[in-house]
């Protein structure tokens, strides 16, 4: 790993690939390189943009790897939080593959090598765009993501809401990181989840559960509760956020090396 590359920002905009087109605006971050590099998209949570998309994007830029974190509530005009977002993540699939578009066509970026990661809702993005009727449908000249770094994506949904199905995926490899008091699932969901899709086949997946880690564990904000009719394995009601600052930097390590591993 090359340590602190300095890294040129760039803020940009491009054509989502859904119906309608929108205009999406992310931060292009561009780690120093005389060759192309692999590179991440970044998808924020119900919250927006809050941080959690910088925390990582600097560990990833430091080594080498480039970052396009989007935020998908300003191509819509949407407020914050879970009252005012789309009404489902298949909505913003096209904001994904738009952003795989725009960073495959950027000189210092190999188009081979773009992952996929996001917080929550965006988890949610991350693992549904690996499933080849979604490549099929959003993206362009057959482009998909080379790796998915999902965080607390609502694991109990995959099985019980079939618009979120994973079945039929592209085979890339995908990382899994909850934790086991996130009251949107239960403590042992993200397990179940990642047992699973081991079992279906269809690539590489791996999971992690932290003890004592709420939803959006790595979150360094105030503590927050939200209510989101996705919680409790779909009852709705509060959910806790709280920082875990040992649980937040192990997480961070892993999807490091998660997408060093599969983008080098």
């Amino acid at each position: 790993m090359k340590p602190d590359l300095p890294t040129r920002v760039a803020y940009v905009a491009f054509a989502g690939t859904g119906e309608p087109v929108l205009s999406v605006a992310g931060k292009l971050g561009l780690p120093a390189s005389t060759a192309p590099r692999g590179a991440v998209l970044i998808c924020h949570g119900s919250d927006g943009v809050d941080g959690r998309g910088a925390f990582h994007a600097e560990a990833l830029n430091a080594a080498g790897l480039a970052t396009l974190e989007i935020d998908m509530w300003a191509a819509r005009g949407s407020g914050r939080g879970a009252a005012a977002r789309p009404s489902s993540p298949l909505d913003t699939l096209g904001d994904a593959f738009g952003a795989l578009a725009f960073l495959a066509a950027q000189p210092e970026i190999d188009a081979a090598r773009i992952g996929v990661m996001g917080f929550s809702w965006g988890g949610v993005v991350t693992l549904v765009s690996s499933r080849r009727r979604h490549v099929e449908r959003f993206s362009q000249g057959g482009l998909r993501f080379a790796a998915h770094a999902a965080f607390y994506p609502v694991c109990w949904a995959y099985e019980h809401v079939p618009a979120l199905s994973l079945e039929g995926r592209t085979g890339s490899p995908i990382l899994i990181q909850t934790g086991e008091a996130d009251t949107y699932d239960a403590p042992d969901s993200g397990a179940r989840l990642v047992e699973h899709l081991r079992a279906v086949g269809e690539g590489e997946v791996t999971g992690y559960a932290y003890a004592n880690a709420t939803h959006g564990f790595d979150r360094d904000l105030p503590a927050q509760v939200i209510n989101d009719p996705f919680s409790h394995q779909g009852k709705g009601g509060p959910v806790t956020m709280t920082f875990h600052p040992e649980a937040a930097a192990l997480a961070r390590a892993r999807c490091l090396a998660f997408f060093l591993s599969n983008l080098s």
